[in-house]
Parts: structure tokens; sequence; C-alpha cells
């Protein structure tokens, strides 16, 4: 210090603290030329004592007009010092950056003045100070003084020039300095970092392409500002880095798809577009880098497709198709387990686009990649059997050709209609209201017939009989009235001398024991109707309750539509069809008379003719029935089933043992009564505890010795023939 002050008169030191501007500059000036004589001289040591002296005694005062004073006196040297300042820089830029901090905004706009006034001096050569510098400014920028930001803009500019043009600058050792800043919010700050973003970029020999990944995501984050002008700024900067990856031969397309992928969910519109957008150009440019990065890429995808914005909607489905068209192998990175997990979550999407996108995905990577989906069947069949339950038709046919596409083979067949039964269980309203729709796109996808073979078999030893009549009945409602079923009923009608239709009726019978109407529609299907009246005359000892007569009032209604056009002109010959006429006869019988279905049955059978074609006569009876029919009928028209099978005319047996299958229907409806008894009991027990427990709580008392041993009221007895209600 002492040495300083040997060059420096006291006037001088005196100046630089005084309160006025001008004084402090004038004394300043006289600095720059002391130290310029002394750069002359080569005298070092001296200059080394003056700037210690400026910043000890000035830039490191306690005092503001000190530390002002401390600050264009450091200027003053390194103008002095013209092309020797580079030496001298460790001891001067410091206390500079130093003032940028500073409480007074006064001492730092000076500071910034100082700097400014160095960089010019030495320009390339402060680089090295140049990460503590941008620190500085990136603050300086949001100071909360106007004239600081002002100051601190002008040196701004400066440095970009000096950086722009000089070859000591290392993005290297830049980059961490502005991804940690990236994430800060506050606007001035922002333009700032877009700013020299857009700077580097545009120096040749700076790859800040190389180390896009690192501030991306910043510069997405800018993209839902609250000012239009950053918005623009970040999006312009965005549309040129896309470009230059369009050009780039060398892309780090992994580390950005990640970032991308977590801003294609953002909440602002104008972010979700912008990255949408990429995506699709890295789905069309990334090609190898990009496969293990697909799950992730699709997961994004999904959710846009059903996006309120027509724009991203365009693109993402656009890039969804791109996606799908890529032929990957799982030998090459590509995760098909990954990607199935993304379908299954996006199948409780709320949008119905993508769900039906998800399934087409399910479905294509059926198709390509068919054992690496069986062995994760595990993980979406339960999804995939839920999302039967959509409210949107045309999701359901889509999983329903998923279900069929898994169910070509025979273990995942039963697995699918198991499921099935077990779904319809649980969810009666699934059944109800999407049963027929999934069972009649089934049998189109895999074969009626074995369809409904797998059913009857899982149905035959369904434990929850209750569940078991209703899926019947709504299997035979389909079987009578589905054009998807045509050949099957068809089938069916030549149960008595076609192998094949025996078969199936047989198969079905087993189970469509569950339900007498189902029982009794596949016996007039197949034309079995000898055994139909049998059955019918079986339903004697059942309960004819409401249940039963609206499944019976279904049966007559459905006799009367095309399905049942050959049954009804069958009663032109009722000669021939006797059992025919016996059966429709009982079902008259078992209905009551002022129902609907009465009307229609017995108006129905007033048209059969007295008479046949052929000549056999009927006569008129004075009994309620209309006709009579004459048991003596030439051997050519007589129909007869015996136990081991059926005789017409000259035709063979056809192996169904008829008194069998009415002993196996009577001792499922047998069951079925045990089952509703069992029922009826507990409800009723339920019903008596309740009762007592009432009693007890409103009649405390202890009953009497006469109480307990009197006989029971009239009215608590039930006769033998009186319902429980």
């Amino acid at each position: 210090m002492a040495d300083a002050l040997s060059v420096i008169p006291a006037s001088v030191v005196r100046n630089l603290s005084d309160k006025l501007y001008e004084k402090r500059k004038n004394a300043a000036l006289e600095v720059e030329g002391i130290v310029k004589q002394l750069a002359v001289a080569g005298d070092h040591d001296k200059i080394t004592a003056v700037i210690n002296l400026l910043t000890t005694e000035f830039t490191y005062s306690a005092q503001a007009n000190h530390r002002k004073g401390g600050l264009i006196g450091l200027a003053a040297a390194t103008v002095g010092l013209t092309s020797e300042a580079a030496q001298h820089l460790e001891q001067i830029v410091p206390p500079v950056l130093n003032s940028f901090s500073d409480q007074d905004s006064r001492v730092r706009y000076y500071a910034c003045e100082a700097l400014y006034n160095i960089a010019k001096v030495v320009r390339g050569d402060f680089i090295i100070f140049f990460n503590q510098i941008f620190d500085a400014l990136c603050k300086l920028s949001a100071d909360s003084d106007a004239n600081v930001q002002s100051a601190a803009h002008l040196l701004d500019r400066l440095v970009k020039d000096i950086v722009t043009e000089s070859d000591q600058f290392s993005i290297e050792e830049f980059i961490p300095l502005l991804r940690e800043r990236m994430n800060v919010l506050n606007p001035y700050v922002r333009q700032f970092l877009v700013g020299w973003i857009t700077v580097l970029d545009s120096v040749p020999d700076i790859d800040m392409l190389g180390f896009l990944p690192d501030f991306l995501d910043g510069l997405f984050n800018m993209l839902s500002d609250s000012s239009h002008e950053i918005r623009q700024q970040a999006d312009s900067a965005l549309s040129e880095f896309l470009q230059e990856i369009k050009n780039s031969p060398s892309v780090d397309y992994g580390r950005m798809a990640e970032i991308l992928v977590q801003r294609a969910g953002s909440v602002d519109e104008f972010t979700r577009l912008t990255a949408i957008t990429w995506i699709n150009e890295f789905v069309k440019l990334g090609g190898d880098q990009l496969v293990p990065y697909y799950a992730d890429i699709l997961g994004a995808i999904l959710p846009c497709i059903s996006d309120k914005e027509e724009k991203i909607r365009v693109v993402a489905r656009e890039t969804n198709e791109e996606l799908r068209s890529i032929q990957a192998d799982p030998a090459e990175g590509f995760d098909v387990g990954a990607i199935l997990d993304i379908a299954r979550r996006q199948l409780n999407s709320e949008w119905e686009a993508t769900r039906i996108e998800a399934l087409h995905w399910i479905s294509s990577l059926l198709n390509r990649h068919r054992s690496e989906v069986l062995s994760s069947l595990n993980d979406i069949f339960h999804a995939l059997l839920k999302a039967l339950s959509d409210p949107s038709d045309e999701v359901v046919l889509l999983v329903l050709e998923v279900h069929a596409g898994i169910a070509k083979d025979p273990q995942h067949f039963r697995q699918l209609l198991v499921f099935l039964v077990h779904t319809f269980r649980e969810d009666n309203s699934l059944l109800e209201k999407r049963g027929a729709l999934i069972i009649r796109r089934l049998c189109v996808l895999l074969d009626a017939e074995r369809v409904y073979r797998e059913f009857s078999t899982i149905l035959e030893g369904e434990s929850d009989l209750d569940f078991a009549s209703i899926m019947v009945q709504a299997l035979n409602l389909i079987l009578l009235t589905s054009s998807e079923l045509s050949e099957l009923r068809n089938l069916l009608k030549h149960s008595l001398v076609n192998p094949a239709g025996k078969d199936l009726f047989v198969s079905l019978y087993a189970s469509w024991c569950h339900s007498p109407m189902a029982i009794i529609s596949l016996c007039l299907l197949a034309q079995t109707y000898q055994h139909a009246s049998a059955v019918i005359q079986s339903l004697v000892g059942e309960d004819i309750n409401v249940k039963f007569l609206v499944q019976l009032d279904k049966l007559i209604r459905l006799l009367e539509t095309p399905i049942f056009a050959y049954l009804r002109l069958q009663l032109l010959e009722p000669g021939r069809y006797i059992w025919l006429l016996k059966a429709l006869n009982g079902l008259l019988m078992l209905l009551p008379q002022q129902s609907a279905a009465f009307k229609i049955l017995r108006t129905r059978l007033k048209t059969v003719p007295s008479y046949s074609f052929n000549g056999e006569q009927f006569r008129r009876t004075s009994s309620g029935n209309p006709y009579q029919i004459l048991h003596h009928m030439p051997s050519g028209s007589q129909i007869n089933e015996d136990g081991d099978g059926m005789q017409d005319g000259g035709n063979s047996h056809n192996g169904i043992n008829f008194a069998l299958r009415l002993q196996q229907f009577e001792q499922m409806q047998y069951q079925h009564r045990m089952h509703a008894q069992a029922q009826a009991q507990s409800r009723n027990s339920s019903t008596t505890s309740l009762s007592k427990e009432v009693q007890r709580n409103e009649e405390p008392r202890r009953p009497s010795s006469s109480d307990m041993s009197g006989p029971p009221t009239r009215s608590s007895k039930r006769g033998p023939g009186q319902l429980q209600l």
C-alpha cells in the first residue's frame, strides 16, 4: 500500500472517494495516466500495488462512495495498462464481480460500467472469467433497479460479441451453469438465457446441438410463460434446433425423447403441440436409437390422440401410425411387455379414441409378436375383460377381436370363455346390456358351434344355478334370433337325421336343462317334437311362477318370428306332425287364459286345418281343443321317438337316447327346486329371527305358562295349496 501511495498523490486518493461523480471521474483519469506511465516503465510491482490499493481500500470499503471510486479506478487502471492488462486481470476482475451483488444499486451500476470498460480493453482475455461473469449478468438481468438492468444489457451485448469471436470459449464448462439456470421463472432471466442460447447456437464452432438435452427441458418450460415475447423466443429457438436435428447426421435422440414424453403431457396446449411435433419428427428420424423408448413415446402419443386441440390430435395420430408401421424386433431392444403395459393402462382412459388405439396396438402386437404377447397375457387379460363393459360398442368389438386373436390357441379359447362366464356371473348387467353383442361377435370370430359347445360345457357344471339359468336363457335367445347363428340353427334342425346336428343337440342339451323354456325351444328348433311334448308334460310338478311365465311368454312370441316359419308351415300337415300339435297344446295349457301369449298361441292353433293335404281325415270334437288327433295314421306318416332314437318312415336311428335326456332334464330341474327351497328357507329363517328380535325389544316381559302352552292360532296355519308370498 505504501508503494501505491508513493505513486498516487493524496489528493487523487481523496477524490476517488468523493461523493461527487465528477471528482471521482477526474481522479480515475489521473490513475489511468499513472498506471500508463508505470506500464511503459515496466514497473508491474507498483501497478500491482496500485490495484491492491483500489481493491482493499476502496472496492471492499464499507463506504459506498469508496466502493464507487474503487470500481471506476480499476477500470481506469485497465485502460492505462492497455495490452498488458491481461496479466493483472486476476486482481482486477474479482472485486468488480463481487460488486455486482452490492446492496447499493449505484455500486452495482458502476460495477457494470467498470466491467464494460475492462472488457473493451482486454476482449477475449477475460474469457477465463466467463462463467462468473455470466452468472453475475444472469442475476443483474432481473435487477430491481432499471438503470442497473440497462447497464447490464449493454455489458451483456459486449460479452456476447467477445464470446462469438473468441476461440477460447469452453462450451463444456458453460453448459452445467446454463442447465442450472434454465428452471428460473423470472421473465427477465428467461429472456437473458434464451438470448445466450440463440447467440451461441449461431456460432459455427460451438456445438450447442450436442448439448441440447441439457437445456431442452428448460426451453420447453418457457413455452408456457405468461409473457408472449418469451414464448415466441423459446419457440423460435426450438424451431431452429429442430431444423438442425433434421440436417444433422448424429443426434442423441434418446435423452431428448425422455424430455419430450414428459412435456407431451403438459397442461399447456402450446407445449403439448410442440412436444408432439418433435416426437413426430423423432419417430421418423430416430431409427434404432428410439427402439428402447417406444413404450414411453407411445404413452405420450395415446392421450394426445384424444386431445381437445385438433392440431395436436392430427399430429398424434400421424405419429401413432408411423410408430406402429415400424417393424421393430425384440432382439433389437423392442420391449413388447412395456408396450403392452402402456396399452393396458390406456384402456382405462376416459377418451374413446385413446382406448380404441390402445386396442389396435394390442391387436398389432398379437399379430407380430404372438409368443411375447401370450407370455404377458396374465398382465393384460383382466383389463381386456373389463373393457367388455366399455360404453362404446366400437371398443367392445375391438376387444372381442383381440380376444378372438388370443383364443386361436385351444387353451386360451377355453380360458377366454371361462373368464367371460365368470365376468357375466359377477356383473349381470354386462350380460344384460352387452351379452348379445359379445356372444354374437365371438361366434363370428371363433366359429359359432365351437363357442356354443364350450359355453354349454362350462355351464353344465355351473354351481350358481340361478346364474346358469339366466346365462342359458341368454344363449338360447341369441341362438334363436341372431343372423350370425343361422348355420347353427340349420344344423340343429337336422338333429334327427344328421350326426353332426345330433352331436350339437346333445352337447347343448346338458346345459340347456337349466331352463325349461330353453330346452323346449331347443327341441322345437331340432324338430324333436315328441321329446318336447314329454318335457312339457314333466313340468306338471314345477312351480309355475312369474319368471316361468315370462320365459314362456317370450317363447310363444318367438314362435311367431321368421325363425320358426318352418314350424308354422308344418302345422299345415297335422297328421304328420302329431307331436308338434301336442307340444303346442301343452304350452297353451300352461298359460293363463287371460294372458296375451295364450291368445297368440290359441289364435295360431285355430288356424290348423281340420284335414291334411294328403287326404287324412280329422274330425272336430265338442271339447275345448279344436282338434282331436287320430292316432291310426298311415305308416308313412307316423313319427315316433323311442328310448334309443327316432323313426320317421324308413329313416334309421339317430342315436339320441331321449329317455336319458328327459331324465337328465328332470334331475337338473330337481336341483333347481331344491336350490329355490333352500333360498326360501334361508329368507324365512332370517325374517323369523328378525321378527323375534323385534318382539323381544318391544315386549320385554317374561311370557306366562299359559302363553307358552296354548295351541297355535288358526291364522298361523297354511294349507297345502296356499302360496307363501
